[in-house]
Formats: structure tokens, C-alpha cells, sequence
């Protein structure tokens, strides 16, 4: 069944063809949200409610084939959400290996504060790209930004985190 199909049963009240829909996106789903939130918890949680809300929402999705970059969307807004909800202090997360190459313990904590550092928008880019792997023309659809923007906003994070990184004395990433 295609994931047109599957839209259409779960419009038409399929429970089991919705739970399909997400279940086949559940890992990439969970990696997004932990990035976000840095919590195996909080991100399982995010995802419950990014559930709910695409559920009770499901009949304002005008194009079916764009199923996972809406749930995608939705969950992003939930991790926003929570992280904006709990204001505490927030553990390092493990730095995916494009932007841990060659880096000391040390010198990977303080990029990961620093990428926790970078306006919203920057930091989403940093996520999608580097810890999802996602492309620019990806982003930029899920984003529903023009792809010259999303360059030039990672462009632009990526010059910040630099300059950050050079200030506390260290290497280069990124």
C-alpha cells in the first residue's frame, strides 16, 4: 500500500493504516526528536504528542505523498514547544561524526554547547543536515524555504559556530 493509500484509509477512520503510516518513519522520527531535545524521554513524549496532533489533523493535509515531511514538521513543533516549556539545562548529546571528526572530548562538548547556542533557525539546519544527513533540497522542503535560504543560513551557522569555536582556543570543524 502506498503511503497515498494509507492518507486515505486513515481519513476514512483506519487506525491501523495511520499507525502504519507512522510506524514506518519511527526511527528517523525518534532521531529528530532526541536531537531537539536530548532526552530519550522528552523525545518519545514529543513524539506522542506530534502523533495526536497529526491524528485529529490528519484531514488538513492537502497532499497525501508529503505525509512524512508534515509529520516531520509537526514533531519539530513539539520538540520547539517542550524545549521552550522546560527552560532547564540541557545534557550533551553526542556530536554525530561529521562534526566530531578528529575532535577531543573537550573540544566536542564545546561545540555541542555552542550549536545549542545558535538562533532556532540555525540550529535546525545543523540538525537536519549533520544529524540527519538530510540534503539542502530536503530541508528546504521540510523547512518550506526557498534552498538558496537554507544555504545561506548554514552558511551562516556554520561561520558562527567557527568563530565561536575560535574564541575558546580550539581546531576547526564543520
Amino acid at each position: 500500500m502506498t503511503t497515498e493509500e494509507r492518507v486515505a484509509a486513515a481519513r476514512d477512520g483506519d487506525d491501523e493504516a495511520f499507525y502504519e503510516l507512522v510506524r514506518s518513519g519511527k526511527e528517523r522520527l525518534y532521531r529528530i526528536a532526541y536531537a531537539y531535545l536530548k532526552n530519550e524521554s522528552d523525545a518519545l513524549e514529543a513524539i506522542q504528542e506530534a502523533t495526536c496532533r497529526a491524528y485529529v489533523q490528519l484531514r488538513r493535509l492537502k497532499e497525501p505523498r508529503y505525509f512524512h515531511t508534515w509529520f516531520t514538521r509537526i514533531l519539530i513543533h513539539c520538540c520547539i514547544d517542550e524545549r521552550k516549556r522546560r527552560r532547564r539545562v540541557i545534557p550533551v548529546r553526542e556530536l554525530p561524526e561529521p562534526l566530531a571528526h578528529d575532535l577531543s572530548l573537550d573540544d566536542r562538548i564545546g561545540l555541542s554547547v555552542e550549536i545549542d547556542r545558535l538562533a532556532p533557525k540555525y540550529r535546525h539546519i545543523i540538525i537536519l543536515k549533520y544529524y540527519e544527513d538530510m540534503t539542502l533540497t530536503d530541508i528546504s522542503s521540510l523547512l518550506e524555504k526557498p534552498e538558496g535560504t537554507i544555504k545561506t543560513w548554514l552558511n551562516k551557522a556554520l561561520k558562527q559556530l567557527r568563530s565561536a569555536y575560535g574564541r575558546k582556543g580550539g581546531g576547526e570543524y564543520a
